[in-house]
């Protein structure tokens, strides 16, 4: 076990089921957090429930479709009838979409890219801020990509999602400022996650950072001593 820097903690984690989101909810399950584990598989969320109790560690199995916008509008109060406060908030899940031209994306693909990776966020800030609020220490982290600052041809439905939800961020975190709550933004970088391999079928996943390998990089972002708000931050890539 470590020093359990997060007991006590509550934290909630969106697409918890594998990949970046599986190996943050591990690592905060390891430092002491009670974490809140949604995806909408249910048997995914089981394996990584499994592998946190191995350890000791707690958490609670919320199978739910983010995509579903209108149900996310009761996670909050369902929430506060089991927890007083959330401590910690990672919104992490996101899908990629199509990648094609844009003259050749289909409107109802594009939409829901942007009911994903932006509008569900954007849902969850409003359900979930009275009890981050509550907290004495809010922390709130979003997943972005680097391609917010190339966006590349064929990329648009994910680079526009992206970039989109970081103007989300950055909103929220001013609208914080004042209070006990810190909202910043990480790009992980080239993780090997089913994501990626969608993106780069050719490509061999042995040359990149396991999840597991860079999930610490949230956990700087989540402690009482992070006092940074609003900002980008960029785990540093691996040549």
């Amino acid at each position: 076990m470590t020093n359990q820097s997060l007991k006590g903690k509550t934290a909630l984690i969106t697409g918890a089921s594998r990949g970046i989101g599986a190996s943050v909810a591990k690592l905060l399950a390891k430092e002491g957090a009670h974490v809140i584990l949604i995806a909408r598989t249910i048997g995914g969320l089981e394996s990584v429930d499994d592998e946190i109790k191995k350890f000791g560690g707690k958490a609670t199995l919320m199978p739910l479709d983010l995509a579903k916008l209108n149900d996310l509008d009761m996670l909050g109060p369902t929430l506060h009838q089991h927890f007083p406060k959330l401590d910690i908030f990672i919104g992490n899940a996101a899908i990629l979409g199509t990648m094609a031209p844009l003259g050749h994306l289909k409107p109802d693909e594009w939409q829901k890219v942007m009911d994903l990776n932006v509008t569900a966020n954007f849902r969850l800030i409003r359900t979930l801020d009275p009890l981050l609020k509550a907290s004495d220490a809010g922390r709130v982290v979003f997943v972005t990509s680097g391609i917010t600052q190339s966006f590349k041809a064929y990329w648009g439905e994910y680079a526009v999602s992206k970039a989109a939800l970081e103007g989300l961020a950055k909103t929220y975190a001013s609208e914080c400022a004042n209070t006990n709550v810190r909202v910043n933004i990480l790009d992980p970088g080239r993780v090997r996650t089913a994501m990626r391999a969608q993106a780069y079928p050719g490509e061999d996943p042995a040359i990149r950072p396991h999840p597991d390998d860079m999930a610490h990089h949230f956990l700087k972002l989540v402690t009482n001593d992070c006092t940074m708000n609003g900002e980008v931050l960029e785990v540093p890539s691996e040549k």
